[in-house]
């Protein structure tokens, strides 16, 4: 490889990491830098997950605070990834290169559809739901009074820490209802048979099942992509070793360099974004994922 391309990935390694760290599709930066340079879509794959796995845990380094905030629902969530990667990341080792391309967009467009409409389809479930009781904070109106609990400590089961997240001990959390962790299992194979534009398909479901901000969930967002990263890479690795499933070393060198310093400082530019201004980014980066697909 040449000089110049190690320093290009290494470049744009940085801003993926750091769009990663923010709302993800950073591996639309790269993956096409490596498959430019003349490395069949395959292999430039396999080199970009090795190389952009360091992204997510500097972005995880980033969000730990948020990411302890939710530890009891982690297990299974990751869990979830990393199950869902490892069969998407064999999936790639078994199918034609041309399914990226009917898979992709299809996908990129979901992902963009649960961000834009995320609010309505999550009262649109809850309604479908009969969810009675009484109504949020967000949902009361102002001025009005103060029900009878109003002055006494929340409970351990309605807590809410200030970071946006549910307490631990919640027994009714969304983050533990089945259709949440079948979506984002599906999402995970698609993350370990592509990886890219993964994190915005995590934070449109995450967003639609939890009913949380984009920034409030980006935490679990970051940690899922880890484990889904790093069951994909363990797969390529070991495939590489036993089947000679080819990896550009110098190529994921590059790459996991700039995106382990772009994950980190995206992770807290990330946490400095309003709510609208990271939704916004998102249907910035879905639709230029989009865009790229088809020229």
């Amino acid at each position: 490889m040449e000089p110049l391309s190690i320093v290009v990935l290494l470049v744009m390694g940085t801003i993926a990491g750091a769009i990663n760290a923010a709302v993800g599709s950073g591996s639309l930066l790269t993956l096409p830098v490596l498959m430019a340079i003349g490395i069949p879509p395959g292999v430039a794959v396999r080199t970009n997950t090795v190389g952009m796995f360091f992204s997510t845990l500097g972005s995880c380094v980033g969000y730990r605070r948020e990411i302890v905030a939710e530890k009891q629902h982690m297990p299974r969530l990751l869990a979830t990834a990393t199950v869902g990667a490892t069969v998407g990341a064999i999936l790639l080792l078994v199918s034609p290169a041309s399914a990226l391309d009917v898979v992709v967009p299809v996908l990129i467009v979901l992902a963009l559809l649960l961000v834009v409409f995320q609010k309505r389809i999550t009262r649109a479930l809850r309604t479908r739901k009969g969810r009675g009781g009484a109504p949020s904070a967000d949902d009361a109106p102002s001025g009005a009074a103060p029900t009878e609990s109003a002055g006494k400590p929340e409970s351990a089961e309605n807590a809410v820490s200030a970071t946006g997240a549910i307490d631990a001990s919640s027994e009714r959390s969304p983050l533990q209802s089945k259709g949440l962790l079948g979506s984002l299992g599906a999402a995970s194979v698609y993350g370990g048979y592509f990886t890219a534009a993964q994190g915005v398909l995590y934070l449109g479901i995450l967003g639609v099942f939890t009913g949380r901000t984009m920034g409030s969930v980006n935490g679990i967002k970051n940690l899922m992509s880890l484990g889904v990263n790093l069951a994909a890479a363990v797969v390529y690795v070991v495939a590489f070793f036993l089947i000679d499933a080819e990896i550009v070393w110098i190529g994921s060198a590059a790459i996991a360099a700039g995106s382990l310093l772009g994950g980190f400082f995206g992770a807290h530019l990330a946490k400095r974004m309003p709510e609208w201004m990271l939704r916004g980014v998102i249907v910035v980066v879905a639709l230029a994922a989009l865009i790229r697909q088809f020229v």
